[in-house]
């Protein structure tokens, strides 16, 4: 008997406990080491080089105070990257994240140590970090970052090990999650209601995160075998086909697309070679469809939709109709010739 299909929400949270059992040992004898040669940054950095193969799947190994500011060069598989030594991440999302985190539970540690996770044999995954997926700055791909407290020997944190991770490169064990089927309503866009003459743009909420929303399709497409995507502008959606189930569309709600965690819920799966859009071409195709959906006020693209298999990009407007173009074409197309046309 076949097993059941799990929830998309399921999925990633058990992607997540497999991925903290995982990572959590490593991490965490990592962190006794560094404890040992603290403010020795040619010490630490030789400790982060010698353990960078014990942490799997790593793409970058470093070491923060408790500002959350960089104490060691980038530690990779090719080496250091020294221009990281006294970079500020206290912005990111997963120092802040680490930084309330410190502040919490070192205020009332006895009271809040349920607040670990469990590893699956029952073993408190103490002073760890699994923090939520985020867009990286210089890739624009869903990446991942675990934080690990380093703490002297009376308990007082010293600061912190981080290990970045790009989501692509994670493995993943589940299978693809099963859509629900009961109704479900997405609010469309308040303009549709008055007179084409006085229609307008109004901000929906996936405008307001765009660059997000994009960088997640794009790592579902290269990446998680999804090949025909629709991205409803105006409604805050998108319906997207999987080809490990190409028969049935699966939709995606606003607080997926804007949360990278979601692209866990999907196995991985390469890009087909016989795919008529090239890979690198992606992007190019979903920043495009974003420049129609903001060049006009009163004329502006409602949804846009790409086949990566028959190459083609459909755009439907606020008004002019429809329209389905090979993607080579859609990329040279000037964006003033639809305000023109």
């Amino acid at each position: 008997m076949n097993q059941p299909k799990e929830s998309l929400y399921k999925s990633i949270v058990q992607q997540r406990e497999m991925l903290t059992e995982l990572l959590y040992e490593p991490l965490h004898q990592l962190a006794e080491a560094c404890s040992q040669v603290w403010s020795d940054r040619a010490k630490m950095e030789t400790v982060l080089s010698d353990a960078f193969s014990s942490v799997p799947f790593c793409k970058f190994l470093y070491v923060l105070d408790t500002n959350a500011v960089q104490i060691t060069s980038n530690i990779s598989s090719d080496g250091l990257v020294v221009e990281h030594f006294g970079r500020d991440r206290s912005d990111r999302p997963y120092m802040r994240e680490a930084l309330l985190a410190t502040g919490f539970f070192d205020k009332n540690r006895e009271q809040h140590y349920q607040q670990w996770p469990y590893l699956r044999e029952g073993v408190q995954a103490t002073d760890f970090l699994l923090c939520e997926a985020y867009i990286s700055l210089r890739a624009l791909r869903p990446s991942l970052t675990a934080i690990q407290f380093v703490r002297n020997a009376n308990g007082i944190v010293l600061g912190f090990i981080g290990a970045d991770f790009a989501l692509r490169d994670l493995p993943q064990t589940h299978q693809l999650y099963e859509e629900p089927r009961h109704w479900r309503q997405f609010v469309g866009d308040p303009s549709i209601l008055v007179t084409v003459s006085n229609q307008t743009r109004s901000k929906s909420v996936m405008d307001r995160h765009l660059d997000t929303v994009l960088s997640v399709v794009e790592e579902l497409i290269l990446d998680h075998g999804v090949y025909h995507v629709i991205l409803h502008f105006s409604s805050s959606q998108a319906i997207v086909w999987v080809m490990d189930d190409p028969y049935r569309y699966r939709v995606l709600p606003m607080d997926m697309l804007a949360d990278p965690d979601s692209c866990m819920a999907y196995p991985k799966r390469p890009y087909p070679t016989d795919a008529l859009v090239p890979a690198q071409q992606i992007r190019a195709v979903l920043d495009n469809l974003r420049a129609l959906r903001f060049m006009n006020e009163m004329l502006y693209l409602r949804s846009g939709t790409l086949n990566i298999f028959n190459g083609i990009v459909g755009l439907t407007f606020s008004c002019e109709g429809s329209h389905y173009i090979p993607y080579d074409e859609f990329l040279k197309m000037d964006h003033g010739f639809w305000v023109s046309g």
